[in-house]
């Protein structure tokens, strides 16, 4: 089958390369640049050159096309450009829906958001999750906002999206996998006392993959294999790496001031910060996901999280992180 994916020298957009070649499709992604163009052919991959907010070059990469993976977005907490992120996320599935459809393709997979779901706290969260109707951060405004998009004005193109939980594995240091690099390294002086959710790289590039296959038009498939507080995380990585990681929890309303104030100087500089109140406020929320769907009606099966924990490890030291 002859597929196009966006987004697809990112980390999940290369796994889901990595297994769509090794299913036998052939596949061409979206290149930004000659350099994402060299990688996403040594995946084997076709590059198109072209960007997500190019009408033209999304036309082309879809002629012909019957899948079409959108993987393409921005994730970024304490952004210094949320209209950037709102143009991508946004603006540029409303553009990947309108070539996929005046293209005939068969199905468009969107690479959603579990944090679309907005639940309240304290709620394990499903696709049928009703949204707090408020937003704590740029990203989820904005993905959510996109989500809404794709099944509102799908008008005929068959459309599945899916909603990983934090994606973690080898390839994946930086966003939240750089709180994993700084754990492993015992290099986190203070975390946060809160409860997350967690999905295998390879989990959440098979359930694209099933998504194609067996998801339902106009339905949303959340894909989220374990949900563990921060001691217990930490408590594995000690097991994994060998080494004491016990955590010193800091206060969530020190960590907050502390974020602001951080954040405020950062923005002054004129610097994306590493910490702001955003971040805080995201991360001391926490969630809770429940992605036994995807296992029933896609047939997902989940990693174990020690097996990704070691497998990441792994990677970190190969690649002299570690």
């Amino acid at each position: 089958m002859k597929v196009a994916v966006t987004g697809g020298s990112g980390i999940v957009g290369t796994a889901i390369i990595n297994h769509l070649i090794e299913a036998g499709h052939d596949v061409s992604a979206l290149a930004r640049s000659t350099r994402s163009g060299a990688r996403l052919a040594s995946l084997g991959a076709t590059p198109v050159p072209g960007d997500v907010l190019q009408y033209d070059s999304l036309c082309a990469l879809v002629d012909n096309v019957e899948w079409v993976f959108h993987v393409a977005g921005v994730n970024e907490l304490c952004t210094r450009d949320p209209g950037h992120m709102w143009r991508v996320n946004v603006e540029g599935t409303r553009l990947v829906m309108n070539a996929s459809r005046s293209a005939g393709v068969l199905r468009m997979i969107h690479t959603s958001s579990a944090v679309t779901l907005g639940e309240e706290d304290g709620v394990i969260a499903t696709e049928d999750t009703v949204h707090r109707g408020r937003f704590l951060s740029d990203y989820e405004h904005s993905k959510t906002a996109a989500e809404r998009l794709l099944f509102s004005e799908a008008r005929g193109l068959d459309v599945v999206a899916v909603n990983p939980s934090s994606v973690q594995g080898p390839g994946r240091s930086t966003g939240t996998g750089r709180i994993v690099l700084g754990a492993a390294r015992g290099k986190l002086p203070f975390v946060i006392d809160t409860t997350f959710s967690l999905i295998d790289i390879d989990d959440c590039a098979r359930g694209h993959l099933l998504a194609a296959e067996e998801g339902v038009a106009g339905e949303r498939y959340l894909l989220s294999g374990t949900t563990l507080t921060m001691g217990e995380a930490m408590a594995l990585l000690s097991e994994t790496t060998g080494h004491d990681l016990t955590p010193r929890f800091i206060n969530t309303r020190l960590a907050y001031a502390f974020g602001i104030v951080v954040g405020g100087a950062f923005r002054l500089l004129r610097r994306t910060s590493p910490i702001c109140g955003e971040a805080v406020r995201v991360i001391s929320r926490g969630h809770r996901y429940d992605g036994s769907r995807a296992t029933r009606e896609l047939g997902l099966e989940y990693t174990p999280i020690d097996d990704t924990l070691r497998r990441t490890v792994e990677w970190f030291v190969a690649e002299g992180l570690l």
